[in-house]
């Protein structure tokens, strides 16, 4: 196999790439000046030896506990739980959330081997009494994975002294009714509220 079909196929493997983009990828990094392909190959090693799961809440970080967790202005009693380190940066971009995260590092499935021991949710609850956790809001991803592992975390906190809230699923602004599919139509009917 030569290089060229090499880095193809490891280019093949990232999610959203399929193997035309893969190769025009390939010849794309070989139209370059060696300077910059030498700085991506850098760059993607430095990657892999220095980042890292934060020892508090697993996001990912070049730090042993992460920015987010280090700020001391966010509100520690809030804790927003999500399947991914990916999912916190779409979180934070709306801008609204100022507490705290916890990465499970994916979700429950069965059918892939994942059970509630290869997720963080030991560490998780060991999170909340000695850091005064007053709400967690379970943030998984609405597909039956995310929902199933939302279900089980709840589960285990239940009976505790903590507020267990899910995020709020329906209709996205600018979305048309034409478009959307009875379950997200269901949801958002369930999940109404008052008009003020």
């Amino acid at each position: 196999m030569s290089v060229i079909d090499e880095l193809t196929s490891e280019l093949a493997r990232l999610p959203g790439i399929g193997r035309k983009t893969a190769l025009r990828l390939t010849y794309h990094l070989l139209r370059q000046p060696a300077a910059q392909s030498r700085r991506l190959a850098e760059t993607l090693v430095a990657l892999t030896e220095r980042v890292r799961p934060c020892e508090r809440c697993f996001n990912l970080t070049e730090q042993p506990v992460c920015p987010l967790c280090a700020d001391p202005r966010r509100d520690a009693t809030v804790l927003c739980v999500v399947e991914e380190a990916s999912d916190i940066a779409s979180i934070e971009r709306a801008g609204e959330f100022r507490g705290l995260y916890h990465v499970l590092g994916g979700r429950l499935s069965p059918l892939d081997g994942v059970g509630p021991d290869d997720l963080s949710i030991g560490a998780l609850l060991a999170r909340l009494e000695p850091e005064g956790v007053q709400e967690v809001i379970l943030a998984t991803n609405p597909s039956l994975e995310g929902e199933a592992t939302a279900l089980y975390v709840q589960r285990q906190l239940a009976g505790g002294a903590v507020r267990v809230t899910r995020i709020a699923r329906g209709l996205p602004v600018g979305g048309d009714l034409e478009y959307a599919d009875g379950v997200t139509i269901a949801q958002a009917l369930a999940a109404r509220r008052e008009m003020l």
